[in-house]
């Protein structure tokens, strides 16, 4: 009897975990009106509201760091005045939402970008560690 509980427990704790997995992806469709930087863009929803979205599983260079302007140029002309659907994946602590960004039949912005190169310099400095430098220089 015991037995079965606990086989019947499992199931419906996987059951709920499942659900709560397949809520937490949320995807929203709308018009990209502003590209902030390379992984950066604000997304005009289907309602009238404006979110900010930051491209999920990449980093792109800071401003005024090495290839910066590149960067916010492909994701320009990538997907500025498009449609495109985002699959919200949480939000930062900027409020932010982290997405997965889909457009020009199914191309996926982040995959995208990593075949521009951008970080192929032998000298290129990961934007982490570039606002590092930038924080403990202003600090001084």
């Amino acid at each position: 009897m015991n037995k079965y509980i606990l086989i019947v427990y499992f199931a419906v704790a996987s059951a709920i975990t499942y659900s709560y997995l397949v809520i937490t992806e949320e995807t929203i469709l709308g018009k990209v009106v502003a590209i902030t930087d390379g992984d950066t863009f604000k997304l005009l929803k289907k309602d009238s509201t404006l979110i900010r979205v930051r491209v999920a599983n990449i980093d792109c260079p800071e401003r005024k760091q090495p290839f910066s302007k590149r960067a916010k140029q492909f994701t320009s002309d990538a997907i500025f005045g498009k449609d495109v659907e985002i699959v919200v994946l949480k939000k930062d602590r900027y409020g932010r939402f982290i997405a997965n960004v889909v457009y020009d039949d199914n191309k996926n912005l982040s995959k995208e970008l990593l075949k521009v190169g951008l970080w192929q310099d032998p000298n290129a400095i990961a934007p982490w560690n570039w606002r590092d430098y930038k924080k403990k220089k202003s600090k001084q």
